[in-house]
């Protein structure tokens, strides 16, 4: 067990953050967790004990908003650490680019702040693929954290977000940032056991495959499971090695939507019987785009593959990560177990 230094981990509700939560005090450290509303302390610890772990008194909630200076200097104090997973979701059919951007970078440079001036060691920054490998013309080769997504190419706005919001916290490193380290982890699509109905984006792909979704699009991504991106944050927080640097979290080569539904056909039994079988030609999809916004802003994806290697956390962390279909069924296995899915039957 570690010894009993106190992390903050922001974003609390989070999917990666609750499970970085647990994977700290499963390694004996205390932590802090910010959330926008301290009415949500008893969900999060809910979510926590269907991850098995009964948090007590080695949990404690401090209220702290990104885009508001308050709080931020108590969550810090007296932070050994601090995993910044807290990310801006703006809400409304009218978001435009800046609802997403100025948030995140000011989110950042707020954090990193409050974490130098309340003598913080390090940071570890949850990034994203979205900041890695998006916007540029096909590569021949997989994508590693010396690429950063080209924004003068097709880049939606929280892509976008999450490309300047790291670069504003290097810069700040560099800049102002004294003695505080700083390292990032870049996620692909984040699969692993949902601990409640409140899950990731990435959850929600295999939830629309589970619920029949019509076909499958021709769109490619990385996967990696939502356990090993917790302890990939854990190695990048202590190890020395970690410091200044960017870790892509991938486990083995992406996928193709195609073959994700492949393997929850052959492993998950009955409970995958409404699991499409057949590919979506690409015209097809470009048509239902036509009259569906949600489907429109999938067509940019056709047909890209987006391949990835997590060679570098391998070498230098001795990062492991489970299979791509450990992740795929342990994500559809807890979908089945909360009852997130529809019945079957």
């Amino acid at each position: 067990m570690a010894n009993d230094e106190l992390v903050l981990v922001t974003g609390g509700t989070g999917f990666i953050a609750q499970h970085c939560i647990l994977v700290l005090l499963g390694s004996g450290y205390r932590v802090r967790a910010t959330v926008r509303s301290l009415a949500r302390e008893a969900e999060v610890r809910g979510n926590l004990k269907t991850g098995g772990v009964e948090a007590g008194d080695r949990l404690s909630f401090v209220a702290a908003d990104l885009g508001d200076d308050r709080g931020w200097a108590e969550a810090a104090a007296g932070s050994a650490y601090v995993l910044h997973g807290a990310s801006p979701t703006p809400s409304g059919d009218q978001v435009g680019e800046e609802d997403w951007i100025k948030p995140a970078v000011d989110g950042n440079l707020r954090v990193l702040r409050a974490a130098r001036d309340a003598g913080v060691r390090r940071v570890v920054l949850t990034s994203a693929f979205g900041a890695i490998g998006v916007g540029h013309k096909p590569m021949r080769r997989p994508f590693d954290e010396t690429d950063w997504s080209d924004l003068t190419g097709r880049v939606a706005p929280y892509q976008k977000s999450k490309t300047l919001s790291e670069r504003a916290a290097w810069d700040f490193i560099a800049r102002e940032g004294g003695a505080l380290e700083l390292a990032a982890i870049n996620p692909t699509a984040v699969l692993g056991p949902a601990l409640g109905p409140d899950f990731s984006h990435s959850i929600r792909l295999i939830k629309s495959l589970m619920d029949g979704q019509p076909g499958c699009p021709k769109i490619n991504s990385g996967f990696v499971d939502v356990r090993d991106v917790a302890d990939l944050h854990l190695s990048a927080m202590t190890n020395p090695a970690a410091k200044g640097e960017r870790f892509l979290a991938i486990s083995g080569e992406s996928m193709w939507m195609i073959d994700v539904a492949k393997v929850l056909r052959e492993r998950m039994g009955a409970a995958a019987r409404r699991v499409p079988s057949r590919a979506l030609p690409n015209w097809l999809v470009r048509l239902a785009a036509l009259r569906d916004p949600a489907v429109k802003g999938i067509v940019p994806m056709l047909g890209v593959n987006l391949n990835a290697t997590s060679e570098k956390a391998r070498r230098m962390l001795g990062w492991v990560p489970r299979s791509r279909e450990e992740g795929i069924i342990a994500t559809a296995q807890s979908l089945v177990r909360l009852g997130l899915v529809k019945a079957s039957g």
